[in-house]
């Protein structure tokens, strides 16, 4: 959602509001997920890497919220290209980042969380390196994220609370949509080869990062 509805949105306004809006169907999704998933969730891990996650959204979120929406953009649009580069190219699947770091990431990946909504990639490859089984890898991912979104979004509201308000219709159908496809997705998405899927996803998302650089 960050990396895909954020720069669809930002096209037709700033990027501070697009962030705030998107950070609703966000959380929603998470939490949603993330009770389809919760019983493999990794405490220790948990507890150790999302404090600082949490605090870092909190950090982000501040100056996101008060942050030049050009320099916004830049970072943004320099973030996707990033992701999308190193997840098309396979280099993302590869990145590990040493347990005794694990504080760092979080810190790092929770700031990019609250600034632009993007914080996936820095997560990951942090999380690779406390080496989790690979459902107590997605489920612990699931429940940072929704401790940074938690984290993040009463500076959202405390900065853009009015359009907020007058956005609700389309912010009223993408949570919709995040929850159907949050449920379609256990139980189709097992089908579709995970390789394909994520080169697909990633080329969609360099494209958006390139086409938010240029036309900014």
């Amino acid at each position: 959602m960050g990396s895909l509805l954020t720069p669809l949105l930002a096209l037709n306004m700033d990027l501070q509001l697009a962030v705030a809006a998107v950070s609703i169907p966000h959380i929603l999704g998470t939490a949603f997920r993330f009770l389809l998933i919760r019983k493999d969730l990794n405490k220790d891990v948990f507890i150790k890497f999302g404090m600082w996650s949490a605090f870092g959204g909190l950090l982000g979120g501040v100056l996101g919220a008060t942050m030049h929406d050009r320099t916004l953009i830049i970072v943004f649009a320099v973030l996707l290209i990033f992701a999308g580069l190193t997840g098309a190219i396979g280099f993302a699947e590869k990145m590990r980042l040493p347990e005794q770091l694990g504080w760092f990431a979080g810190l790092v990946s929770g700031i990019f969380g609250g600034l632009v909504g993007n914080q996936g990639g820095i997560r990951s490859a942090a999380l690779m390196g406390f080496n989790l089984p690979k459902t107590e890898f997605i489920a612990t991912a699931t429940a940072i994220g929704l401790l940074v979104d938690s984290a993040r979004m009463p500076i959202y509201f405390l900065y853009r609370s009015g359009d907020l308000l007058n956005m609700w219709l389309p912010i009223s159908v993408a949570v919709v949509g995040v929850l159907i496809g949050t449920w379609l997705g256990q139980l189709i998405l097992h089908k579709i080869p995970e390789r394909i899927f994520k080169r697909i996803v990633c080329v969609i998302i360099l494209l958006l990062g390139i086409s938010m650089l240029f036309k900014h």
